[in-house]
């Protein structure tokens, strides 16, 4: 089943996908990441992770170092993770807390809310003015529970406004109350960021590539796009699969009393624009972000949560579903790498998208929205981008 209720104008080059160039070439990756990355929203951690005053938590991209931390008044704040003196980075790793945020490079003092307070030998900067200098902030959205950040603010969605075609059908699982299982994983991958996202909204892979997703959930995979959305979902069949781990988990999947009893063994995707993503299980949900690094590689940040539960059943089921879905990321991994490399072969263009194809429609068509020259088959001639931009 597909469904698609996205964007209202007709977009001429519906039928076709993005051209290889896009995933390969650095004057575009440029821009799209000035045009695409830079304004969207990009998840840091659940608010948990923020508990006490002090709290931090770091995110990387884009050349951009970013900290998120909640202040003495219980707010959550975020800031560029750089020194206004000499750009030194404040805070180092992926996690910690403090009651100020101090320079290792000078003692520079800043509040948890960003103002700086402290500089020694003050005197010596006749121009300084403490109160223009604090931190450079960023903005911060919390929804149901996670916190997220986005560099500028193009007039886009919020993640709330993305979300809200589902709310209804997220609410149920209570993420407000989720704690994390693991701590954050990175993996670097030899792909464009799109060659991931485009993957996950695939419909039609599915009963080719991933045999372990076809037994357990048969004919049932449906895909819909709602505007700023990707869902995918699909119902765990009664047939015990011949796969040891996937018939553990079918078997001993215990009961979530607080969810509704079609979503006790329905497994939900949601993709949101343009590279986030979560799954959605009985038993826990998990986040992935594949962040873009160069125009040939990218890095998948992934991490789980789950409410409190101390059933033994459910602890080993959330292995079962670690254990099954290691190989279907394994499987996906084997298949976006050759795409990639087929990306950028002189003999690719762009290829057809079929009308169940809605997802790879629904991105495509918002990413010619905001580059038009992402509708060109073939890479403009050397120098395109600096016209594009008035330079």
């Amino acid at each position: 089943m597909h469904r698609s209720t996205d964007l209202p104008y007709a977009d001429p080059d519906a039928d076709w996908s993005l051209p290889g160039w896009l995933y390969t070439d650095a004057e575009y990756f440029e821009l799209e990441c000035a045009r695409v990355i830079r304004p969207s929203w990009q998840i840091v951690c659940h608010e948990s992770d923020l508990a006490e005053p002090g709290a931090w938590r770091t995110l990387s991209y884009l050349g951009e170092q970013l900290v998120a931390v909640r202040g003495g008044d219980g707010v959550i704040r975020g800031f560029h993770n750089v020194c206004r003196h000499r750009a030194m980075r404040l805070v180092e790793g992926a996690s910690g807390c403090a009651r100020k945020l101090v320079c290792p490079y000078h003692a520079w003092v800043y509040e948890l809310d960003g103002r700086l307070t402290g500089v020694p030998m003050k005197r010596d900067y006749p121009a300084l003015r403490l109160e223009e200098n604090g931190l450079a902030a960023v903005e911060v959205e919390t929804w149901r529970g996670f916190v997220f950040v986005r560099l500028e603010d193009d007039g886009g969605p919020s993640v709330a406004a993305m979300m809200a075609p589902y709310d209804e059908e997220v609410a149920p699982y209570r993420f407000e109350e989720m704690r994390r299982l693991s701590d954050v994983r990175e993996r670097e991958r030899r792909v464009n960021w799109k060659n991931v996202g485009d993957n996950y909204s695939d419909n039609l892979h599915i009963p080719v590539a991933h045999d372990g997703l076809t037994r357990l959930f048969g004919k049932s995979y449906a895909i819909e796009a709602a505007g700023w959305v990707d869902r995918m979902s699909g119902e765990l069949v009664d047939r015990p699969s011949s796969d040891w781990w996937e018939r553990f988990y079918q078997t001993h999947l215990p009961r979530v009393d607080h969810l509704p009893e079609a979503n006790q063994r329905r497994w939900l995707y949601y993709k949101l624009w343009p590279n986030m993503a979560f799954d959605l299980y009985a038993d826990q949900i998990d986040f992935m972000q594949w962040l873009p690094l160069t125009p040939t590689t990218s890095l998948l940040r992934e991490m789980s949560f789950a409410l409190p539960d101390e059933r033994r059943e459910m602890r080993l089921v959330r292995y079962a579903n670690w254990r099954i879905n290691r190989t279907v990321n394994a499987e996906d991994t084997w298949l976006i790498e050759r795409v990639q490399e087929g990306m950028a072969s002189s003999s690719y263009t762009a290829g057809p998208i079929g009308a169940s194809e809605v997802c790879l429609r629904s991105f495509a068509a918002k990413i010619r929205e905001r580059i038009p020259e992402a509708r060109q088959h073939r890479a403009p001639p050397p120098g395109w981008s600096r016209r594009v931009r008035g330079v």
